[in-house]
């Protein structure tokens, strides 16, 4: 059993006592639902967004937030926001108003004005997505490590007017550079997005869409007439996609509940279905932890579950939000996941107890 597995062993075992975590803490400050959430791992914060167009920067040490500033529209609200390690110390918000804009983060503070503002004319529900630099294995020293390609551009996916359609931007000039369209107008509006750069070049990357009808399709950035792939393993929206590392596979939840994970076969362009949990409860979003590992799911129901990715396997469910949950995240050091919900409260979840053993293992 590798160093990985014997992590994992203990996380399950850990789990096996049955009881529900609870959260390590709550955050409470907004007075609307909280929609979106992410870690910014170089400062060691926490980004919210809610309903009321508010963004919030949490200081993880004390629970209390550094910063608060309204950037979009009240009647819009911030729909989705990104702050990966591809944007440094930039931060991209996203509202139901028709804007994306970038901002700078300096002393966890946003800059008064916005870098840039793109008017993607999108007003329904589908969550940018901002490619992270591709990862692959290089040899050091007779040891495989992990780094990250870099280029000269910092792309996103968005939906633009034309809500069947997804754009792709390059969020440093501000102009957009690819558009992707579903072969068949029938799968409706694109209700999710995923964006992953391929291992072998940077500026190469794998766009998968979630749609209105259930599909998912698929493109490659150098074929932009017709997906490559495209299925339907649901039979409602696709609510939210997470893809992992290699974009060999994922994981999609939709609005019928279900739990959907999946491989891509790059040799005949099929995705196929590799293991299915049916729910309740709509699942508004998924994410992957970096280690492709852990899967969090964000439910209806008000529950979060995670799963194990590589074993396809049901671990906990987590229960503190007495509303639908909206957003989940976990942390890029893989200690901590955050969840949002409709309750106006964001919960930071030490999944399983931490020791400085279990630690090493899961590195």
């Amino acid at each position: 059993m590798s160093e990985g597995d014997k992590g994992m062993a203990m996380a399950v075992a850990i789990n096996s006592k049955g009881a529900s975590p609870d959260p390590v803490a709550v955050l409470r400050g907004h007075r609307a639902a909280v929609n979106v959430v992410e870690f910014h791992s170089a400062s060691g914060t926490l980004i919210s967004g809610d309903a009321d167009g508010e963004l919030k920067i949490w200081d993880l040490a004390r629970h209390r937030p550094l910063f608060s500033s309204r950037v979009h529209n009240p009647s819009a609200g911030v729909l989705g926001i990104s702050c990966n390690s591809s944007l440094e110390n930039k931060i991209i918000s996203q509202g139901r108003d028709g804007t994306v804009k970038c901002w700078q983060l300096t002393e966890s503070s946003l800059s008064r004005q916005p870098l840039l503002v793109i008017k993607s004319e999108s007003y329904h529900f589908c969550k940018l997505s901002v490619a992270r630099h591709a990862s692959i294995d290089v040899e050091v020293g007779g040891n495989l490590e992990t780094a990250a390609t870099r280029s000269g551009r910092t792309l996103m996916a968005v939906t633009g007017n034309d809500t069947s359609k997804v754009e792709i931007w390059d969020i440093n000039s501000g102009k957009s550079m690819q558009l992707f369209s579903p072969d068949n107008s029938s799968v409706g509006m694109c209700m999710s997005l995923h964006l992953v750069p391929q291992a072998e070049d940077d500026d190469l990357l794998t766009v998968i869409a979630g749609y209105e009808d259930g599909s998912m399709l698929v493109w490659d950035t150098r074929h932009l007439a017709a997906p490559l792939m495209q299925t339907k393993q649901h039979t409602e929206p696709v609510l939210s996609l997470a893809i992992d590392r290699a974009a060999l596979g994922g994981v999609s939840g939709s609005a019928d509940g279900q739990v959907v994970f999946f491989s891509f076969d790059r040799t005949k362009n099929v995705c196929l279905p590799k293991k299915k949990f049916d729910g309740r409860a709509g699942v508004g979003d998924i994410t992957l932890r970096c280690d492709d590992k852990l899967v969090a799911t964000a439910g209806w129901d008000h529950k979060v579950r995670i799963y194990d990715y590589r074993r396809r396997k049901p671990l906990a469910v987590l229960k503190y939000h007495n509303d639908l949950v909206n957003s989940v995240a976990f942390s890029e050091d893989r200690k901590m996941l955050a969840s949002t919900s409709r309750d106006s409260t964001i919960a930071l979840w030490s999944i399983y107890p931490p020791s400085e053993e279990t630690h090493k293992l899961l590195q």
